[in-house]
């Protein structure tokens, strides 16, 4: 028999893995591991008090999935509601505002070494 064939694929269930703090609240990360360099999955419950921040290497896409309220992007204030997305770009000062249910996709995958603050 010869090496042993990986599998293509990974299925992460969202509600089982921990949450874990972040800048926007409580976050639940799938995909993250050293072989995963591309994308990672994070279900988040934003926090009242999300602080801005921005990242130097990611791109992130948001998807509000739950609840209403706005975005502070670069000081634009951008209302949300359920099914908006937003696509951050490197360098943009960013955090949701209002209690909300979001998915964000970083990409590159999640780095926490990339959460800069200027404060």
């Amino acid at each position: 028999m010869k090496g042993m064939q990986m599998k293509k694929y990974v299925v992460e269930q969202m509600d089982a893995i921990d949450s874990v703090p972040c800048p926007c609240g409580e976050s639940r990360r799938a995909f993250v591991s050293p072989d995963n360099p591309v994308a990672t999955l994070h279900m988040v419950d934003i926090s009242e008090d999300a602080r801005v921040h921005y990242h130097k290497k990611l791109t992130e896409i948001y998807l509000i999935l739950e609840g209403e309220g706005h975005m502070e992007l670069d000081g634009d204030i951008v209302p949300v509601k359920p099914m908006a997305s937003i696509l951050i770009k490197p360098g943009c000062r960013h955090r949701a505002v209002g209690k909300m249910k979001i998915i964000n996709i970083p990409v590159p995958a999640f780095d926490p070494n990339d959460e800069w603050f200027d404060d």
